[in-house]
């Protein structure tokens, strides 16, 4: 079984991956921000504005049990806020950055990455699977497509690797 700080960090990691929010958004979610039946998180973004993204099956299971295991930790303690940390409190960037790091160390992870890496891959891999900048700047909560397209770039850049790799014409 699965300790609660483990529990809470690959909830959170999935989470994060699963939907581009940015950490300040994924501290301040509810239990009333998962729905889990129409598969979407509601948060709020910067201006506290609200926007609702899809997440998928996967990160859902991982939220639930989360959840279940959260409710044997702290019964008869009350707090709406859906990830806490192991005093029953609200998490914060902080102490998610820490059980982050925590995980990589236990997992063998050498190279340095923050919990914001995650936001971008998650744009990078929408963008790569063919999700148009429009939807991808809905999810993630841009109020200009400008701040968006950066993801383009990264994208173009490993076109431009792919083409020389692998065409006949590239630079090998």
């Amino acid at each position: 079984m699965l300790t609660l700080k483990l529990q809470v960090g690959l909830s959170m990691l999935e989470l994060l991956y699963s939907s581009g929010l940015r950490i300040s958004e994924l501290v301040n979610l509810t239990t009333r921000d998962i729905d889990f039946t129409n598969s979407i998180v509601r948060c709020f973004g910067k201006g506290s504005k609200e926007r609702i993204v899809p997440i998928n099956e996967y990160s859902l299971y991982y939220i639930k049990l989360y959840y279940d295991m959260r409710d044997t930790f702290f019964k008869g303690k009350v707090n709406d806020y859906l990830f806490l940390n192991n005093h029953g409190k609200k998490m914060t960037r902080q102490g998610f950055f820490k059980i982050v790091k925590t995980l990589a160390y236990e997992k063998g992870i050498k190279t340095s990455f923050s919990p914001h890496t995650l936001r971008h891959s998650f744009a990078t891999h929408l963008l790569n699977g063919g999700a148009d900048l429009r939807s991808i700047q809905e999810m993630l909560g841009h109020s200009n497509i400008s701040t968006t397209q950066i993801y383009t770039h990264v994208s173009n850049k490993k076109l431009k690797e792919n083409y020389d790799d692998f065409h006949p014409h590239g630079d090998k």
